[in-house]
């Protein structure tokens, strides 16, 4: 069972640049496709703003929104997956999770329902 540890997050200006963390045991991330998600203030729903695929699928998709600004990486010996993101607007603020599973194969935008394990979510915020 993979459990995902949230870190970073917090409150920024508009222009300025945050990293969130997502470190994974229970389990390796290269076996998972990993999803950043963020639900915006007051929203219901969790957009995809990021996917990276495992080693055995393929892809990686960022959204119009924040492709070119948000770069998703992966740290191997660490188990890690990063979101650095770059040039934050305050349409970025949100609660951003972390999302994994085994069975997503190909990066897009995804539905939350297909990924069983989860960060516990970071609130990002970004005044103007």
């Amino acid at each position: 069972q993979v459990q995902l540890l949230q870190s970073g997050g917090g409150l920024v200006q508009s222009g300025e640049s945050l990293t969130l963390s997502c470190a994974a045991s229970g389990g390796s991330l290269d076996d998972v496709a990993v999803v950043w998600f963020r639900q915006a203030p007051g929203g219901k729903g969790r957009d995809t703003v990021s996917c990276t695929a495992s080693r055995t699928g393929t892809g990686e998709y960022y959204p119009p929104s924040v492709k070119g600004r948000f770069i998703a990486s992966r740290n191997n010996a660490k188990n890690t997956v990063y979101l650095q993101m770059n040039s934050l607007q305050p349409e970025d603020s949100g609660l951003y999770y972390c999302a994994a599973s085994e069975t997503v194969l190909v990066c897009g935008p995804r539905s939350p329902h297909e990924f069983p394990y989860w960060g516990q979510g970071t609130q990002v915020t970004v005044s103007s």
